[in-house]
């Protein structure tokens, strides 16, 4: 059967773009190391390819439309191994019709004294994973104008929903301690403005800019509803969904350092900090004026959200 689809790496983002395609009645293969994953979406070919060899990557994606890349090393291995692996897609991508759909955050830019980011700002990052985040799309981008591959890119803010990453700011340590009367560990000043992406709209936005040529050679930010929510204000919102009294704790550049004396993950989050410590605010009204999609509302997000986490107890 051909596949039309292919979609590199099968975490949150990778589920939630196969699952808008299967919708649309699309055919998928998810690809990953092991060729396994929990809970794979009905209808999805889930195989396994090291995607470090661009020959492989020509394997896997052979005869397909659109390539999405939502794979990732480890994030304390970001700087060493994540230029190697967009490389080794990339070139195995090249020279052929396949359109390549990146999957990016919003490291590149750096600081930005509180302003909204803009797609159009430039790369002022002062962090090693920034710059490493920066270097990767100008290259892809530069391949994209050079002829090489079709690219585009959407950009999310810290993301929330089912299969959340386990470090999220918005993730496992903010929902399962609520659910079990405890307070959500969260991280810097959590009463500024900070705007979080719900998963399933990453997807949905994703794939549109895999159908739309017009995506072509830009990024984009997907669609975010309530981008200067605060974090206290949306743990309340999560709290009133589980019908509980909302409780809270944070955590500061500090305790972040501490921490990182023992999680990998800890250590390598203490330069991204001034993320938390300012207000973090994305506008995605580019995306929304081109493509005419608004982002779910964050209660109906929540809710949705909330009900995952129910349904998936925290593994003892």
């Amino acid at each position: 059967m051909s596949i039309n689809h292919v979609i590199l790496g099968t975490g949150a983002i990778g589920r939630a773009i196969a699952e808008e395609l299967i919708k649309r009645g699309e055919s998928v293969r998810m690809v990953n190391r092991s060729g396994t994953m929990e809970e794979a979406p009905a209808g999805a070919e889930v195989v396994a390819s090291d995607l470090y060899n661009p020959a492989k990557v020509k394997e896997v994606t052979r005869g397909a439309k659109v390539v999405y890349q939502s794979s990732q090393p480890n994030y304390f291995e970001w700087v060493e191994k994540f230029p190697l692996l967009q490389k080794s897609i990339m070139d195995g991508l090249t020279g052929s019709d396949i359109k390549l759909v990146l999957v990016e955050n919003l490291y590149m830019y750096g600081e930005s004294d509180g302003k909204p980011l803009t797609e159009d700002m430039p790369h002022n990052t002062h962090t090693k994973k920034g710059k490493t985040r920066s270097e990767m799309s100008k290259a892809a981008f530069a391949a994209h104008r050079e002829g090489k591959l079709r690219v585009t890119a959407g950009r999310g803010s810290d993301f929330f929903g089912a299969w959340g990453l386990p470090t999220a700011a918005m993730g496992e340590r903010t929902f399962y301690p609520l659910l079990n009367g405890k307070a959500a560990n969260l991280v810097g000043n959590i009463d500024l403005p900070h705007t979080h992406t719900y998963i399933p709209d990453f997807g949905k936005a994703l794939v549109v800019l895999g159908e739309r040529a017009e995506a072509d050679g830009q990024a984009w930010h997907v669609p975010n509803d309530n981008p200067r929510i605060t974090q206290r204000e949306m743990v309340k919102m999560i709290a009133e969904e589980m019908s509980i009294q909302p409780k809270m704790s944070a955590m500061g550049k500090t305790m972040m350092r501490l921490g990182g004396l023992f999680i990998p993950e800890a250590r390598e989050m203490v330069e991204m900090m001034y993320e938390f410590e300012q207000p973090f605010i994305v506008d995605s009204s580019k995306f929304e004026n081109a493509f005419g999609i608004k982002a779910t509302p964050m209660r109906e997000a929540i809710r949705r959200t909330v009900a995952w986490y129910r349904n998936h107890p925290h593994p003892k």
